[in-house]
C-alpha cells in the first residue's frame, strides 16, 4: 500500500537530518521539504510589510496553515506517480488533532494510501545547541527569546496516533538504532 510518511517534531529536533537518511533508505521515495517554501513566505512578510519572524502573529494567521496546504498539495499529487511520499515538516498543531488527521487518512484513502507518522525526539539541550549551530534566520526570534520560545512548544511524542514512530536523535547512537527500526516500520 502506498504511504504517506510525515516526519515530525518541533524546529532543530533532527527532522531535515532524519528525513533526508530516510528517503535515501527507503529508496524511490519523493522528499518534500515544507522549509523550501521559506522563499515564498519571506516574500509575502516583504510585501506585507512585516518584519520577519516565523513567531509572530502574522505568520501564523495569514502565512503558516497555506504552508501546510501547498507541501500536503504536492504529496497528494506526488501519490499518483510513487508509493511512497515524506513530507518533512514539524506537523506541529495538526498531529495532536484528532479531526485533521481523521480528515488526512480520509483522502489518503483515496489515493490508496495510509499514513505513517514519525515523531523525532531529541533532549531540549541538544535542540538549542543544534539551533544555535545551524544559525538559521528562521531562529533568531526563538534564540533570543529562548525560554519564551520554549514554553510554546509541545516536546512530548503525541499519544493520539497509531501509526506512530518514535525516532530518538538525541545522540549518535540512538540515530543508528532508530534508523533501522523505521524503515523496518515503515515497510512493515
Amino acid at each position: 500500500m502506498k504511504k504517506l510518511i510525515l516526519v515530525t517534531s518541533p524546529p532543530a529536533c533532527g527532522k531535515t537530518f532524519i528525513s533526508k537518511k530516510l528517503g535515501k533508505a527507503l529508496t524511490n521515495c519523493v522528499y518534500l521539504d515544507k522549509d523550501t517554501l521559506i522563499v515564498l513566505s519571506k516574500q509575502i512578510f516583504a510585501v506585507a510589510g512585516e518584519e520577519y519572524n516565523r513567531s509572530s502573529d502574522f505568520f501564523q494567521k495569514e502565512i503558516r496553515d497555506y504552508e501546510y496546504y501547498a507541501v500536503l498539495d504536492l504529496a497528494f499529487e506526488a501519490l499518483d506517480y510513487n508509493d511512497t511520499v515524506l513530507i518533512n515538516a514539524p506537523f506541529t498543531d495538526e498531529i495532536r488533532d484528532d479531526e485533521y488527521l481523521d480528515g488526512l487518512r480520509a483522502k489518503l484513502k483515496e489515493k490508496d494510501a495510509e499514513l505513517f507518522v514519525v515523531w523525532v525526539h531529541a533532549d531540549i539541550e541538544v535542540v538549542h545547541q543544534r539551533m544555535i549551530k545551524r544559525a538559521s534566520d528562521r531562529d533568531s526570534w526563538k534564540l533570543a527569546n529562548w525560554d519564551e520560545y520554549i514554553a510554546t512548544q509541545n516536546f512530548n511524542a503525541p499519544t493520539n496516533i497509531p501509526e506512530l514512530f518514535i525516532f530518538d536523535n538525541s545522540s549518535e547512537e540512538s540515530y543508528k538504532k532508530s534508523i533501522d527500526e523505521a524503515v523496518k516500520a515503515i515497510r512493515g
